[in-house]
């Protein structure tokens, strides 16, 4: 079994299509083919089955991925962890992060690492909860920001960066845009512009409005903050955003209102995989993100 063979294997059961598969290698099909014809024939299974123009992984063949997935990231990562070795100031660190976090955070703190880092290459990725946790859980990324921050969790762990206040967003001419403070109860007859149920946000929100004592009528859905604030200020409802996802506004901003009943808080922290040491570079800029927040 080969090396090549693996790598094969991977992209065309990641493409279904033996074709776009050698396109993306660089390599003729038919030596896309027949490496998968010799693992089949060592192996004494079928990995594909043909469904029409694509093939599909079999039962056998799915085992078979997972186990591969892994053993190729882990390569991966230890071919990345000697060049860190050789020159940790050229390494690369992969990152994750929900949205509400790279408005502000995410890039000040890159920023002001790369002042005393400049080779270090960032590849980010925005995910929701879920997705960051099982792209850590999988080694796809080495560190990812995340709200809220799991206390305990069975394959990641990490670091809690701060705790968040949530306001309350309305629009400009809006009966509450002139209080400094309200209870949160006084928007339970409001339209209200949320994420989606894939959000932790949304959760948090949910939680609250219901200790307050309503369920909120959900009017508009959106997956990003800037959205939501622009649909809030086009007198589209109310919302209830964290105040990091406030702090830049484009022409379209809405009046932000403190909540002094129930107060309504996010945990942000930093997680990477349990039990797995970071790569160098990686454990670099843990510390010095550790260092920066905690300094403000």
């Amino acid at each position: 079994m080969e090396l090549r063979q693996l790598q094969y294997f991977v992209k065309v059961a990641r493409k279904q299509h033996v074709t776009q598969a050698a396109e993306e290698l660089h390599v003729a099909q038919s030596a896309v083919s027949r490496q998968i014809r010799l693992l089949e024939e060592e192996l004494g299974v079928n990995l594909f089955v043909q469904k029409g123009r694509n093939l599909h992984l079999t039962s056998v063949g799915r085992l078979f991925l997972s186990r591969i997935e892994r053993i190729m990231t882990d390569l991966e990562k230890a071919v990345s962890e000697i060049h860190e070795f050789l020159d940790p100031e050229a390494g690369e660190i992969r990152v994750g992060f929900p949205h509400s976090v790279v408005l502000h955070l995410l890039p000040t703190v890159v920023a002001a690492f790369r002042k005393f880092h400049p080779n270090v290459k960032f590849k980010l990725r925005q995910g929701t909860y879920n997705s960051l946790i099982r792209d850590v859980s999988k080694g796809d990324i080495d560190l990812a920001f995340i709200s809220p921050f799991p206390e305990n969790h069975e394959y990641v762990t990490g670091d809690l960066l701060l705790t968040e206040e949530l306001y309350a967003i309305v629009p400009q001419h809006h009966i509450l845009s002139e209080y400094q403070t309200i209870r949160l109860e006084q928007l339970k007859d409001e339209s209200f512009v949320m994420f989606g149920e894939e959000y932790s946000l949304r959760t948090i929100v949910m939680e609250a409005c219901l200790k307050a004592g309503f369920t909120p009528h959900v009017g508009f859905e959106a997956e990003e903050t800037d959205t939501i604030r622009g649909l809030v200020a086009a007198g589209m409802g109310v919302s209830l955003l964290p105040e990091m996802a406030l702090a830049e506004g484009g022409s379209l901003r809405p009046i932000k209102v403190r909540i002094s009943e129930p107060r309504v808080t996010r945990t942000v922290g930093l997680i990477h995989r349990t039990g797995e040491r970071l790569p160098p570079v990686a454990e670099v800029f843990r510390r010095f993100l550790l260092e920066y927040v905690h300094s403000r």
